[in-house]
């Protein structure tokens, strides 16, 4: 069973600003939904724990799995906003909010990560790491986990784009006879 999880807060996320690749640690409230999360699933032992190699990212799999060794991947890493990050979402220009109002038809500005490449490198990650039995655990980022989310459903349209996915959200998709199932979120 795969387990994808989004980080915990950071001060970034309170703040509500594009916080992309910049590596910001989890604050308070981060650690105790990691830990939450963490009591959810303690009765999974995870087989294998994987992570973006961002500190917030990091630290959400050590606080739900302590007992693992962890592999970064890159592929996890959050959504390159380029000129854009670092912004807050109250103060977006004008093609950022075109973009983030449609998804689906609407191209990134230049400068940030097309959607078409986060879902590349999320299945370039499941194809390689995640084609196996046992319980493995992803720790990642919201645009990164939508991307995931896209790639394990075929056919969706780009339904997971628009969707919120709160902090230490959790998904959900078996591997079995050769492909994974439709995730389902983890509610708490």
């Amino acid at each position: 069973m795969l387990y994808i999880v989004r980080h915990g807060q950071t001060d970034l996320n309170s703040r509500k600003v594009l916080q992309g690749r910049s590596d910001h640690p989890l604050n308070a409230i981060g650690e105790e939904q990691a830990r939450e999360i963490g009591d959810i699933l303690s009765d999974v032992r995870f087989d294998r724990v994987f992570s973006s190699p961002l500190k917030r990212a990091l630290r959400t799999a050590e606080i739900i799995a302590p007992y693992a060794t962890i592999s970064t991947d890159q592929r996890l890493i959050e959504m390159e906003y380029g000129p854009y990050e670092g912004l807050g979402l109250d103060s977006l220009p004008p093609e950022v909010l075109e973009f983030f109002s449609d998804f689906v038809n609407n191209s990134a500005p230049q400068g940030m990560e097309p959607l078409p490449e986060i879902v590349s490198r999320a299945g370039s990650f499941l194809e390689s790491e995640c084609r196996t039995d046992g319980d493995i655990l992803i720790s990642t980022h919201a645009i990164a986990m939508k991307g995931i989310l896209e790639y394990l459903t075929p056919g969706s349209n780009g339904s997971y784009w628009p969707k919120y996915i709160g902090n230490c959200s959790v998904y959900t998709s078996e591997y079995r006879d050769g492909g994974f199932t439709v995730p389902k979120e983890l509610l708490r």
